[in-house]
């Protein structure tokens, strides 16, 4: 580490929290100007809309858009030294320009691990928070709504050969029932073997296990059968009370192990919602990727002395972000209402902008 990369990287990460903490404050300005009325509903003290909402939701927007300012940062001091004629000087010096984007480099990874680490650990947890309030009191329709507490004919798959429904489940008391449970044979995937019927079914804050009630067990063997009468009884799925709750911000509220756990119970059961968590998992490890490219191609554009200066460069730098947004949306959209698989979908801005960058590297002067 030089003089040279020292300068560039204090250069990059000053630029860039200054305007992380600008946009930020701009943020939490509109979203209050957004919400007060939402507040006031909620009858929260002031302390607590702090704590509880906004310390939350300032990670989350800081993370939504966290590539794309380091784009604009990067383009923005950037254009300032070659303005200056700096990046002229460094290069006359005999500097090749890839040992230039050496800090660059440096400092994306630094960024791009800080981001990898946040989705997978930290936003995940402040979103219990942010979604809470957003669930209950704005949009008002969620299972944490003592109004709308209900799930209705819910049908899902607990593991390769058993089957499992509720007709009604209350997320708030943690009941339902009627609740059935329909076991194939492995021999003969085409017949039951076992068959389970209880008025009811309730989680055991306890034993962390499933009580149910008035149960009625059938095992089968061809056409012999045995039927047994059970008043309560207690059995141990791999379902939970939350994963019997709809949920539309169950993905961002997951660490990552959990995410990856969820996903492989959700695939053994065979639901239909599979692929975006599918799609948020790979892009927990593609978009902090996405940072270090947009790092290069920020550095690239920006360190090419042109008229008009550092407006030149934004203007480049936001057609680029605005033309990332769009094909990340669009490979989105056709994985889960498609057949593009989410590991291509969450990894295509990345390989295309890849190849963006170093045609561009290719093209500038050294």
């Amino acid at each position: 580490m030089k003089k040279l990369d020292w300068y560039i990287i204090k250069k990059f990460l000053t630029t860039f929290f200054f305007a992380i903490f600008l946009f930020a404050i701009i943020s939490v300005v509109v979203d209050v100007g957004e919400k007060t009325d939402d507040f006031v509903k909620s009858g929260w003290s002031f302390s607590k809309i702090v704590v509880d909402y906004y310390l939350a939701f300032i990670p989350h927007i800081i993370a939504l858009l966290f590539p794309l300012f380091v784009f604009i940062a990067v383009i923005f001091f950037t254009s300032k030294m070659a303005g200056k004629s700096e990046i002229v000087a460094i290069l006359a010096s005999g500097v090749h320009f890839r040992r230039v984007l050496q800090p660059y480099l440096l400092a994306g990874i630094f960024l791009g691990a800080i981001l990898w680490y946040a989705n997978g650990y930290v936003i995940p947890r402040a979103e219990v928070k942010r979604t809470y309030f957003e669930d209950v009191y704005v949009n008002g329709n969620s299972t944490y709504n003592p109004l709308v507490q209900g799930s209705n004919n819910l049908y899902f798959r607990i593991d390769s050969f058993t089957y499992a429904g509720v007709h009604y489940y209350d997320t708030v008391r943690k009941q339902g029932g009627p609740f059935f449970l329909h076991r194939v044979s492995k021999a003969k995937p085409h017949e039951v073997s076992f068959n389970l019927r209880a008025e009811t079914i309730r989680w055991d804050t306890a034993t962390k296990k499933w009580a149910l009630d008035q149960v009625v067990e059938r095992e089968i063997d061809g056409l012999k059968e045995k039927t047994t009468l059970t008043a309560t009884k207690q059995m141990k799925f791999t379902f939970e009370p939350r994963d019997l709750r709809k949920d539309d911000f169950a993905k961002d509220k997951m660490t990552t192990p959990e995410l990856v756990h969820r996903i492989k119970l959700e695939e053994l059961r065979g639901t239909e919602g599979v692929k975006a968590l599918q799609i948020e998992r790979y892009r927990r490890d593609a978009t902090p990727i996405a940072v270090i490219i947009l790092t290069l191609i920020g550095a690239i554009i920006g360190s090419k002395k042109v008229r008009g200066g550092s407006g030149v460069h934004l203007a480049m730098g936001f057609i680029i972000a605005a033309l990332f947004i769009l094909m990340d949306r669009f490979s989105t959209i056709f994985s889960t209402k498609g057949n593009l698989p989410p590991l291509v979908a969450a990894w295509i801005p990345n390989l295309v902008f890849s190849c963006v960058a170093y045609y561009i590297y290719k093209k500038s002067p050294k």
